[in-house]
């Protein structure tokens, strides 16, 4: 057999050749929409291949991007990799301290940034040294650009220079294509970094039919940040795959994607459970969006309760996936099998409220927190969630971590813990720091947020641990409360009483106004536990 390197080179020609009738549609600035093809996008792709030679960016140099999800952002997504530099996507949400810390950890080059985040961006960049140049993408927005030396102006910077002629050539399949940094909720962000390998076998999983099955005729919203894990990978795969995609730029609010998935005939989408909880109301049925065909969703643990509320309003249900930055992120996906064939509608909604069987070439394995002792797959015996694969990282970036979070045989240590059924299916029962050990017996704060969700009255939930002189920890139940809608801290345990164990029950509801959120859109627990410590 050949060995063809498995690099994204492959990807960007494939899509070139075949694909270049396909449409490629971004939403702007105050929801202006443009559309280009294929073709017109690959020009594009070597065109800045090239600019990246004219700047002096040295192969193998990072490449930061500061931008939302845009069809110039998925230009560099192709040429940076391509070309044989390494894409550094930028978490726009971070703290500025952790955002110079992860430029000049990272070391990058150059940064390409949209025009509406340079205000943020800007003010730091004295303080990243070895940035030579900030490349300043026209949005349509009237943010000033002062007259620096290191700004340049990203279309002067693509008309000054001829595409890029002939094909991209990576000789080596493990050479750095990307990399994306942890959200650091504990400690420094840690950078992971993705190879050309890794990257084309994770799109080829996005696109098997019992992972996402993307298909060329599929219209693509990725609502997951490109600069969060590479937007789940949707970017590459869809451009493998040869589907026409709409990126939505900042217009992240729940009514503009309402909008998007209306006006679009998007059939493919995906998110976090936030994003989805907002989206709903906004909807008034599946009229709406007829040809939505796959709603994905992780990044936290699906409520039940919201899957439901789609499938009783759109009559598409949410389809559950897990991974995190270390993972490219896709590892499983709750797709239904034909073991669930005949199964009531209360039942498919209980399988659905897992994160699926993993995807081909993922391997996983339950171990005991404390001892190690690996789990059986029974549906009840727990453990934190290890994985392997050839996407699963072996390491952060430069070693950061010591390796803590891989074992000594080489599995990552994702710090979710869960439970396998006997075919694969993981139900996550929780992140082991907030697990909440009471007694000596484990409660998962997850399983309550679900049923405390599960209310009419209930817009979020959140529960976290708190010291307890007695019992060591106790579980805090932090509700919002829907607008419109009253509750009591009564009622809440009075509904808990008949779902969960009555240990388990929280001996104190908060009202809040809000859950507080991480940059990539998960509850910030540690943000409650800081809150109510005492």
């Amino acid at each position: 057999m050949q060995t063809t390197p498995l690099a994204l080179p492959h990807v960007f020609h494939r899509a070139e050749q075949l694909f270049g009738h396909k449409t490629l549609t971004g939403v702007g600035v105050g929801g202006a929409v443009t559309t280009t093809t294929y073709a017109d996008w690959a020009v594009r792709v070597r065109r800045t291949a090239a600019a990246l030679d004219a700047l002096g960016v040295a192969h193998d140099a990072r490449v930061g991007t500061f931008c939302w999800n845009t069809p110039v952002h998925l230009e560099l997504y192709f040429a940076v990799p391509c070309s044989g530099r390494v894409l550094h996507t930028l978490n726009i949400r971070l703290f500025a301290e952790q955002l110079v810390y992860i430029v000049n950890h990272a070391d990058d080059d150059v940064i390409f940034v949209e025009r509406a985040l340079f205000g943020q961006l800007w003010p730091l960049a004295d303080q990243m040294p070895h940035v030579r140049k900030f490349v300043v993408i026209d949005d349509g927005s009237d943010t000033p650009v002062p007259d620096d030396e290191r700004i340049v102006d990203h279309a002067t910077l693509l008309a000054s220079v001829e595409p890029y002629a002939g094909r991209f050539v990576v000789d080596d399949e493990n050479r750095a294509a990307a990399m994306c940094y942890t959200s650091g909720t504990t400690g420094n962000p840690k950078g992971v970094v993705y190879s050309h390998r890794s990257t084309v076998l994770h799109s080829v999983s996005v696109l098997i039919a019992d992972v996402a099955g993307l298909v060329e005729r599929d219209i693509v919203l990725p609502i997951v940040p490109m600069f969060h894990a590479n937007a789940w990978g949707t970017p590459y795969a869809a451009v493998f795959a040869g589907a026409a995609l709409v990126m939505p730029g900042p217009n992240m609010v729940p009514k503009a994607i309402a909008g998007m998935l209306r006006d679009h005939d998007i059939t493919l989408t995906a998110g976090v459970p936030t994003i989805w909880m907002g989206v709903l109301p906004e909807l008034s049925g599946p009229q709406d969006v007829p040809h939505l065909r796959l709603l994905l969703c992780g990044g936290s643990a699906v409520p039940k309760s919201l899957s439901e509320a789609w499938r009783k309003k759109i009559g598409l249900p949410i389809t559950q996936a897990w991974g995190m930055t270390e993972t490219s992120p896709i590892a499983t996906t709750g797709t239904l099998r034909s073991i669930h064939d005949g199964l009531s509608d209360d039942d498919l909604a209980d399988v659905r409220s897992t994160a699926g069987q993993p995807a081909p070439m993922v391997d996983l394995r339950l171990a005991d927190p404390e001892t190690g002792e690996i789990q059986p797959w029974d549906g009840v015996s727990s453990g934190e969630l290890q994985a392997s694969g050839p996407w699963i990282a072996d390491s952060y970036y430069l070693n950061e971590d010591g390796g803590k979070q891989f074992t000594a045989d080489g599995w990552l240590r994702t710090g979710d813990v869960a439970v396998i059924d006997r075919y694969g299916y993981v139900r996550l029962v929780d992140r082991t720091k907030d697990l909440v050990k009471s007694g000596g017996e484990w409660i998962s704060s997850v399983d309550l947020e679900n049923e405390i969700m599960a209310m009419p009255e209930v817009a979020e939930a959140a529960v976290i641990a708190i010291p307890d002189e007695k019992w060591s920890e106790r579980p805090l139940a932090c509700v919002v409360v829907r607008d419109g809608s009253q509750l009591t801290a009564e009622q809440v345990r009075d509904h808990l009483l008949t779902r969960v164990a009555k240990w388990q029950v929280p001996d104190d509801v908060e009202f809040i106004d809000e859950v507080p959120k991480t940059s990539t859109g998960k509850f910030s627990k540690k943000t409650l536990r800081e809150k109510f410590v005492g």
